[in-house]
């Protein structure tokens, strides 16, 4: 007994050793990262956390999306956790042969749930292995959710807990035949522990044999153990323990919409020592640090990403893993707090500026990230330092900002267009020219694609005619509107957006704006969620919201003049960003004559349109155009109408269809043109 002891502690001092400075190391390297700002902000923040924590880490959500994988990790994860029990066993069989949890550790019950849970973990590995084997990438197929994923660390992770759960029901197979089983009443071991009873049955009846394994079984288990917490905390499988973490710090009730940073961009305040974004890895904040050693290189986020799912160089989780690598490349100067010698920006040397400038902030990959890994902020926070320290960016993009900065929109077409779209109008719209009137419910965000681009026109006529009908009284800024700053932003020019926001906030401010209703989702993302950071806190709605109310209260009725098939195309910053899905399903599904279709991807996994993050005014030279991805996509499903809620996707798909040689066949319309069109 006391050489099972000085083995079994004398393993584990080693190991928890190792591990505990290797995690020592690991907070003081995460904690060198710059000011975040996610602490605890009282009970709302606090409350919010809680909930994650339950939904997200202990109810798994975003695993079990992917349903084979999700509750094989479900039942690993909770495995583990029911397995502590198993763990306090196993020490304390170290000291006495048939230790017990006290009150709890004889009861039939915790055999059978100990017994359940063991069973399930290996039932679990055999399927990781599978998925494994079947998705391996080979000769470097970037079909593979796997690509790039260091795969060798990961099967020593799942043979160690494989070993963790052999040894288990091993040592407990041999106590029962020595009669040393804690589950033990009258000399007869619990059936309820149904996998030691059947790995008892399955070992020698020598008393010799069972007492040597039984000795040498919990050695091997604890050794498991604890050999097993020093690879997670120098592997991937770090996330076992940062990823609970990771999720309560993270951006509730989710890590899209609104950027998570404001910066002071008033050049007052402007030193030499001033770095706007990010230009290097001491530049990122603690929770993008968290992020990087969080990653679980699962490759969810690759498979949905509409760049890399067209050939183009970004992969957010290489990008993630590239970022973590260059941290622990980088953690002598991080934490010596040295500034001495020069250090290479990541954009060329670490990030190449293709896989930058490649990504149109969609939001699939924070959406399937399970462990709320914030992608999108550190590829803006990146975009910034290019755009704003090193004026390093696409040379199309010259165009667009100059329109911006000169015209108020990316066309640079000026104000005085803002208002040609009413002439298809056989009604007046107020010009707001000083204060909104009373009798005026909403000030309509027209946007500069519903203003400018013919396109655009059409649906921002036709939603206009929409509200008309069933009285909703409206007016617009005209040659007042100026761009939101949308492109500005996800282009990483900081600065040009915030002078436009806050040119915008101060003419909503003063014609006493409080209720908006904006048809392009990147001016409702905008105005709604990053405009109160700069002063202007409004009322924002999309016109799919509006329009479902008006059809549920009966005062927009669409009409029969329209027959057809239907497929709906999720704008990104409506659905996956803000959560607006089931309204537009809502305003189709009222036309008598409508057929609804969907697409393969859909509502919070639907496919980008490829305009987002400003790649609409971008050349696309590598791999396939995301449109036509997504378009090809749209009519395989067959549908007379690809429908959508975004002037910008309408633009996108319009144009892909047309490619396609379907014009003829196929209409890309707004929801607010297919009610309009079943009214005759």
């Amino acid at each position: 007994m006391l050489s099972r002891i000085v083995v079994g502690l004398g393993i584990s001092v080693v190991c928890f050793a190792v591990a505990g400075r290797r995690f020592f190391w690991l907070s003081k390297l995460i904690r060198s990262g710059k000011p975040a700002g996610r602490a605890w902000e009282g009970f709302r923040r606090a409350k919010e956390g809680v909930t994650a924590e339950i939904v997200e880490v202990a109810g798994q959500r975003k695993l079990l999306k992917w349903t084979v994988p999700g509750i094989a990790h479900f039942f690993t994860m909770w495995g583990f956790t029911v397995l502590l029990t198993t763990i306090l066993e196993a020490y304390g069989a170290l000291f006495v042969r048939d230790f017990a949890i006290p009150f709890i550790g004889r009861s039939n019950w915790l055999a059978f749930v100990e017994d359940f849970f063991a069973t399930a973990v290996l039932v679990s590995l055999v399927v990781f292995t599978a998925i494994r084997i079947k998705n391996a990438p080979a000769r470097k197929d970037r079909a593979s959710r796997f690509y790039g994923s260091h795969l060798g660390p990961a099967w020593l992770v799942l043979f160690m807990i494989s070993m963790v759960i052999v040894t288990l029901l091993v040592y407990r197979g041999a106590q029962i035949n020595t009669g040393y089983f804690p589950f033990t009443t009258d000399g007869v071991a619990s059936p309820w522990a149904f996998a030691s009873q059947f790995v008892a049955h399955a070992l020698p009846s020598s008393p010799s044999v069972n007492n040597a394994v039984e000795y040498w079984g919990i050695i091997a288990n604890i050794g498991v153990i604890a050999g097993f917490l020093v690879i997670v905390s120098y592997s991937k499988h770090l996330h076992i323990f940062l990823a609970p973490l990771n999720v309560a710090f993270s951006r509730r009730p989710r890590a899209l919409g609104g950027l998570d940073k404001t910066p002071d961009m008033d050049m007052d305040n402007v030193t030499e020592d001033t770095v706007f974004g990010v230009g290097k890895i001491d530049d990122f904040t603690w929770k993008q640090m968290l992020d990087f050693a969080t990653c679980t290189e699962c490759g969810r986020c690759q498979s949905v990403c509409p760049a890399w799912n067209t050939g183009k160089p970004l992969s957010p989780k290489l990008l993630i893993m590239g970022l973590r690598d260059n941290m622990f490349a980088s953690a002598d100067r991080l934490l010596s707090g040295s500034s001495d010698g020069a250090v290479d920006t990541l954009v060329p040397s670490i990030i190449d500026p293709d896989v930058l400038w490649s990504c149109t902030t969609c939001g699939a990959c924070t959406e399937q990230c399970p462990v709320d890994i914030e992608h999108v902020d550190a590829i803006i926070d990146m975009r910034r330092y290019e755009v704003l320290m090193e004026s390093r960016f696409p040379s199309e993009a010259g165009l667009l900002l100059r329109n911006m900065e000169n015209q108020g929109d990316p066309w640079g077409l000026g104000g005085s267009k803002r208002t040609e779209w009413l002439g298809a109008l056989d009604f007046d719209v107020p010009i707001i020219e000083d204060t909104i009137p009373d009798d005026v419910e909403y000030l309509y965000w027209v946007g500069c694609a519903g203003s400018l681009d013919e396109r655009g026109r059409q649906q921002v006529v036709s939603t206009a005619r929409m509200l008309h009908r069933a009285g909703v009284t409206f007016g617009i800024l005209g040659p007042r509107e100026s761009c939101s700053g949308d492109p500005a932003r996800r282009f990483g020019n900081e600065y040009l957006f915030q002078e436009m926001a806050k040119a915008n906030i101060e003419t909503l401010n003063a014609v006493g704006t409080k209720k908006i209703v904006a048809s392009c989702p990147h001016c409702f993302n905008t105005i709604k969620n990053e405009y109160p950071a700069l002063g202007g806190d409004y009322e924002v709605i999309h016109h799919a919201e509006l329009l479902t109310h008006l059809v549920k209260n009966g005062r927009l009725r669409p009409g029969f003049n329209y027959k057809g098939t239907v497929t709906y195309h999720d704008p990104c910053y409506l659905g996956r960003h803000n959560r607006i899905i089931l309204e537009p399903r809502t305003v189709l599904a009222a036309i008598p004559g409508v057929t609804q279709v969907e697409m393969g991807r859909c509502r919070e996994k639907g496919f980008c349109c490829g305009a987002g993050g400003a790649r609409m005014w971008l050349e696309e030279n590598i791999g396939k155009r995301v449109n036509m991805e997504r378009t090809e996509e749209a009519l395989g499903t067959g549908a007379d109408i690809v429908s959508t809620a975004c002037p910008f996707c309408m633009i996108m798909l319009d144009d892909a269809v047309k490619a396609n040689g379907k014009g003829d066949e196929v209409a890309v319309m707004d929801i607010s043109q297919v009610v309009e069109k079943s009214l005759g």
